[in-house]
């Protein structure tokens, strides 16, 4: 969990090693600056090559730190760059796989700069509702340009660094490697070169950091982004960063940097971005379920039902490249169902933001029936009916017969008790949870309810193919509601009780939404289906009398 030192001939290499993306932790920072007075303080070493170990170059601040000593403790990051500007030989920092935030920041602290194709860079700290706290605000728009640079801080995605480094101008990237796993001997060749041809050593601190148009151009951008992120702070003070950048001193702006990235650290906005961030790691791993447990192999997937739900439950497995049969009862829903997936993937053809060609492999892993004999070679099968019980044991019972063995069998139930669902068929171990959320094909969240004979590889299986699709899975025990609706419960009934008071649907979502909900309850009621509310109600005045809906 430090940083690995060894020369190779004239030219020592100081590697990153503090898995899974080497962040930037204590014990590795110390590991760094160690590595350059060792470097500096050998006559025979020429020049210093910074990469990172397997899968990353650095993937930025260590989050096991957050929130302890450690995290501010010397050296402290910005202490580290500085390090790495003042060294008297040249580092040439080998960047590749993934080099995002500190890392990225640290990555601009050296003197030259190769990258591996493919290598993911990235300054994603405005998504923990922060911004870049170690110069990446001051130093980026000094390599990108301002307009690039701002674009990559506001909205923190990552960008390939073969699309940086063809940027007219840019100054990010010296050189580019053949290939990643040359990316190595080439830093170290590349670095002999520039230490061999001696000269003043480059620092992005000196380069300009200017806009033509500066005042309108940021007025320009705080417009947008006032529209874009709402109640977060922390966007609009990513512009203020990068204009500071273009107006002050190089070591005031990245002083302000500093000042604003603290006052952050203290909104609640952040500290709750923070914890999802951390929170969505924690939930993908299940204390019994460790790595030895191999999950089961899913080729196929079928679906039950081709409406809302079960045409969009279909979309998250095409999008994979996983074939999908789609069952109905009549000709007509499978029709209908059909036409709806065609026209969300042709919406999205329109908007470039699906290939024509994409989209005919999509439609082409799509198969229908109304048979449930032909699910019998499906390694997981995934119902979407109406959210009543009866209906919910046909469907079972059906699939009990059909289904091969260890075929996964998972019910999109969003209230319904999963253990009961089991006992409808023989193999109450392969029954499982899987509620997705509406539109499923849009929505992230997965509740991955685990019922009491639930085997365990079917729960490795499931979380898997949760992350293949692209969904944060979370683990739920057998419950009313689970959790998402659970919550929503109560919230909902607050809704209704505003609505008898006098307040209209519209003036209860208005509210909602100024403080930062996506939708209030009753648009969130719309879309998801007001006759599934209506059953649940009456379902819940059965089992819970006490309750006041």
């Amino acid at each position: 969990m430090t940083a690995e030192y060894k020369v190779q001939g004239d030219v020592a290499v100081i590697t990153l090693n503090n898995p899974p993306v080497n962040g930037l932790g204590y014990d590795t920072r110390v590991g760094i600056t160690n590595g350059l007075e060792k470097a500096n303080a050998d006559p025979a070493v020429k020049a210093i090559v910074l990469t990172g170990a397997d899968k990353a170059f650095s993937g930025g601040a260590d989050i096991r730190e957050f929130g302890t000593a450690k995290a501010t403790q010397e050296p402290n990051l910005l202490s580290v760059i500085r390090a790495l500007e003042k060294s008297a030989k040249p580092v040439v920092a080998a960047i590749h796989t993934v080099c995002m935030g500190g890392g990225l920041e640290l990555a601009l602290g050296a003197h030259y700069r190769i990258a591996a194709p493919g290598a993911k860079i990235a300054l994603p700290e405005v998504k923990l509702g922060l911004i870049p706290g170690a110069g990446g605000t001051v130093r980026l728009p000094r390599v990108l340009g301002v307009e690039t640079a701002l674009n990559m801080i506001v909205s923190g995605e990552p960008v390939n660094s073969e699309m940086l480094a063809g940027l007219p101008g840019q100054k990010l990237f010296d050189k580019m490697a053949s290939s990643p796993e040359k990316l190595l001997d080439e830093a170290v060749a590349f670095a002999k070169d520039v230490a061999a041809k001696g000269g003043e050593l480059p620092l992005v601190r000196n380069l300009p950091a200017k806009h033509p148009n500066g005042d309108a151009y940021f007025q320009f951008a705080r417009n947008m982004v006032k529209g874009m992120a709402k109640n977060f702070p922390a966007p609009a003070k990513c512009v203020d960063a990068v204009e500071n950048a273009t107006k002050m001193k190089f070591d005031d702006a990245l002083a302000k940097e500093r000042e604003i990235f603290v006052n952050l650290m203290l909104t609640p906005e952040s500290a709750a971005l923070r914890h999802i961030f951390a929170a969505e790691r924690a939930a993908s791993k299940i204390p019994d379920v460790g790595d030895d447990v191999k999950p089961r192999d899913v080729k196929s997937v079928a679906v039950i039902g081709a409406g809302t739900m079960g045409g969009g439950i279909a979309m998250n497995f095409l999008n994979a490249g996983i074939p999908v049969k789609m069952l109905e009862m009549k000709q007509e829903a499978l029709d209908k169902g059909l036409a709806t997936i065609r026209k969300n993937y042709e919406a999205q053809v329109k908007k470039g933001k699906l290939k024509q060609d994409k989209y005919e492999q999509r439609m082409a892993l799509l198969s229908t029936t109304l048979d449930y004999a032909d699910l019998k070679d499906a390694d997981l099968i995934i119902e979407a009916v109406f959210e009543e019980l009866g209906v919910k044991e046909q469907v079972f019972k059906k699939l009990d017969e059909v289904a091969k063995q260890g075929a996964i069998l998972a019910s999109n139930t969003s209230t319904l008790d999963v253990d009961k669902i089991a006992a409808f068929t023989k193999r109450p171990q392969d029954v499982v949870g899987m509620h997705f959320f509406s539109p499923a094909n849009v929505m992230k969240l997965l509740e991955v309810v685990r019922g009491a004979k639930t085997a365990k590889d079917v729960l490795a299986t499931v979380m898997a193919i949760a992350k293949k699709i692209k969904k944060t899975a979370v683990v739920s025990g057998v419950c009313d509601g689970f959790i998402g609706n659970r919550m929503i419960e109560q919230y909902s009934r607050q809704a209704g009780f505003l609505i008898e008071e006098g307040a209209t649907p519209w003036q209860v979502d208005r509210a909602i939404e100024r403080i930062g909900f996506a939708m209030g309850p009753f648009r969130m009621a719309d879309l998801a289906g007001n006759d599934v509310g209506w059953y649940i109600r009456k379902r819940h005045y059965v089992e819970h009398p006490e309750l006041k809906f």
